[in-house]
């Protein structure tokens, strides 16, 4: 048996409808803030991942599928949306387009790291962008939306954690502070952090490595070396927060895991999840356009990962939708009727199975049992005769014969209050 390639998953018919809900979701609280949809390739270009996500990532480093294809080009499946989001924003010019550049994707990622509960070497992905703005208003606005996309998820027991990680300015001047305040402890430290003190000192607090948290804790503070404008700009961020009334908390230690952000950055915790509890994450990247050849437009935007919304969903939310009618045909007279009731339903709007084969009576019910249909409607010689349809509840077992052309109002009205 030839089986799925580790780190990937089927998602099989039972949990699409917890799929299709997140999506739903992620769709109507889009376009309800203004954000057009893009589908972009899932294969790119390595320099734009090398270029954009950056060099030192342990995404680029260590995570990117990336190959040489047929042509010599090196090429790779895209690890993360924003890059490719960027590339397409400069390509076609979209601002020129749009009223106002928002962008919102769903899609596939890959990364090869080690999959553990909600974490994929193909994963998915909401990925939400808004370009050409600086003003701390629109931090506020796409916090809030992704607070607002959680909330509608029905998930509860979250948390929401940002913190500012500066810019050109002064960021130079706090990494050098981490490397004065570690000294020779960084000798001590995992080989990972060893390696970004060496090429983004900012990464070292992301570790998770229990054994170095003592010494990342005693580390400096990114708000302690803000420059004014980007002290302002986060007090300005917090301010909206505070008036649209949303709990958050600040965290030093949150500064992501890409190259490309400034200012700005957050993540929504969720403690049904464990140690892997992001449900969605982003920040500001003013750079970023410019620095793939764009104009000089500042950006900032999020990514929410679909495999751990699903799995925080409450309750049962909901496998395959549920079907409104069974029909079975009594006797082989019966199934050219049959076929023709159960096509006028489908057209009608209506979730409808029927059986093949000229099955027997009683193996049709069986099947209408399995399939969980609200109710089973009963085609046989006296109905033909007739020109009528027997409606049976499967719920109560109560039945009511129908006249043919009038079954589907009737099961449209019934369909309404289920």
């Amino acid at each position: 048996m030839i089986t799925a390639i580790k780190g990937t998953q089927d998602i099989l018919p039972a949990d699409v409808g917890r799929w299709q809900r997140v999506e739903r979701v992620a769709r109507s609280v889009c376009e309800r803030y203004g954000y057009a949809e893009i589908r972009t390739p899932v294969i790119e270009r390595e320099e734009l991942f090398a270029k954009g996500t950056g060099e030192t990532t342990d995404i680029v480093q260590k995570e990117m599928y990336a190959f040489t294809d047929k042509g010599g080009e090196r090429v790779t499946l895209r690890p993360e949306a924003t890059p490719s989001m960027v590339r397409a924003f400069v390509q076609h010019a979209l601002e020129q387009e749009l009223p106002f550049a928002k962008l919102y994707s769903l899609g596939p990622m890959f990364r090869y790291e080690r999959p553990q509960k909600g974490r994929y070497r193909q994963f998915h992905q909401l990925d939400v962008e808004a370009f050409g703005v600086t003003d701390p208003a629109l931090d506020g606005e796409v916090i809030e939306m992704a607070a607002t996309f959680v909330a509608e998820l029905g998930i509860e027991a979250v948390e929401l954690v940002i913190n500012s990680v500066g810019c050109a300015e002064c960021r130079p001047g706090f990494s050098a502070a981490l490397l004065e305040a570690l000294g020779e402890q960084v000798d001590s430290l995992c080989g990972d952090c060893r390696r970004r003190a060496k090429t983004n000192p900012l990464r070292i607090f992301d570790c998770k490595v229990p054994a170095d948290q003592p010494i990342i804790e005693a580390l400096p503070r990114t708000e302690d070396y803000l420059c004014e404008p980007c002290r302002t700009h986060f007090d300005a961020v917090k301010q909206h927060l505070d008036a649209y009334g949303l709990l958050y908390r600040v965290s030093h230690r949150l500064v992501r895991g890409l190259d490309y952000y400034t200012r700005t950055t957050f993540e929504v915790l969720g403690s049904a999840l464990g140690t892997q509890n992001a449900m969605l994450g982003g920040g500001r990247y003013d750079q970023l356009v410019k620095q793939l050849g764009g104009p000089d437009r500042p950006g900032i935007g999020f990514a929410a990962g679909l495999e751990r919304l699903a799995l925080a969903l409450p309750g049962e939310a909901a496998g395959t939708a549920p079907v409104d009618a069974f029909v079975v045909a009594f006797g082989n007279a019966s199934w050219p009727a049959a076929r023709l009731l159960a096509r006028d339903l489908r057209h009608a709007g209506l979730r409808v199975l029927i059986d093949y084969e000229d099955r027997s009576s009683k193996s049709q019910m069986k099947r209408a049992n399995r399939s969980g249909a609200r109710r089973v409607l009963l085609l046989g010689e006296d109905e033909l005769a007739n020109n009528q349809v027997t409606v049976k509840e499967m719920e109560t077992g109560q039945q009511q014969t129908v006249a043919r052309d009038q079954v589907t109002a009737t099961l449209l009205q019934v369909a309404r209050t289920d």
